[in-house]
């Protein structure tokens, strides 16, 4: 198993990444979750496979259709506490 920790930063909110990348997590049989954060930038927890969490790590470069990703930090992390892909409520500064 593998757990990171990403903070996605660029054109992330208001674009719909949020539910793309739970689809994709859901796809991939990753755990974790996603929000928006109170600086424009998305964060996720994501954990599964080495390979699962790669992949995905991957794709976020990407993003949906109408998203532009300027960057990604990544760190490792501890696994979620609990199973299954989650959005969280957006933080507020």
């Amino acid at each position: 198993m593998s757990s990171k920790r990403l903070i996605i930063s660029g054109r992330v909110q208001g674009v719909g990444y949020r539910a793309w990348m739970a689809d994709q997590a859901n796809t991939l049989g990753i755990d974790g979750w996603v929000r928006n954060t109170a600086d424009g930038s998305v964060e996720a927890l994501i954990s599964g496979t080495a390979d699962a969490v790669e992949e995905l790590a991957r794709n976020c470069r990407r993003g949906p259709r109408f998203a532009q990703v300027e960057a990604i930090e990544e760190e490792i992390a501890p696994p979620p506490e609990e199973p299954g892909f989650h959005i969280l409520p957006s933080l507020r500064g």
